[in-house]
């Protein structure tokens, strides 16, 4: 068994496609649309799907707000130079929420970001 996907339910499917490409620098692996169930799914990710798991963008085309609720914590995203990632993500327009530095009670360097849905991306700085 492995991990397929996660999925997120997004308000505004192009401006999450944007974010998760053109921000985090992910791909469009596959978009279908379900006019009968009135939704769309879009799945992002670095790699193809049957080499890594990656997250799937649901659009409810009749809904346009979610509660996260209090269960739900983060995606996490690794990355060599944290420093570097942030000032891209940046300079993309990304929105960082807790810049580089060490995590509480220990020494691995994370940052945070959040994306249009409000959901948290949590960045690690790996060897």
């Amino acid at each position: 068994m492995r991990i397929l996907h996660t999925m997120l339910r997004v308000t505004n499917l192009e401006q999450s496609l944007a974010f998760y490409t053109n921000i985090l620098g992910m791909r469009c692996l596959r978009r279908n649309d379900y006019p009968q169930g009135r939704f769309t799914l879009a799945f992002v990710g670095y790699q193809d799907e049957a080499q890594a798991a990656c997250l799937e963008l649901t659009y409810n085309w009749d809904c346009n707000h979610y509660e996260h609720g209090d269960a739900y914590g983060h995606i996490a995203l690794a990355m060599t130079d944290i420093q570097q990632a942030c000032a891209d993500i940046e300079a993309r327009g990304g929105k960082l929420i807790r810049p580089p530095g060490p995590m509480r009670h220990g020494n691995t360097v994370i940052a945070f970001i959040e994306d249009p849905d409000g959901y948290k991306i949590e960045l690690i700085e790996r060897d």
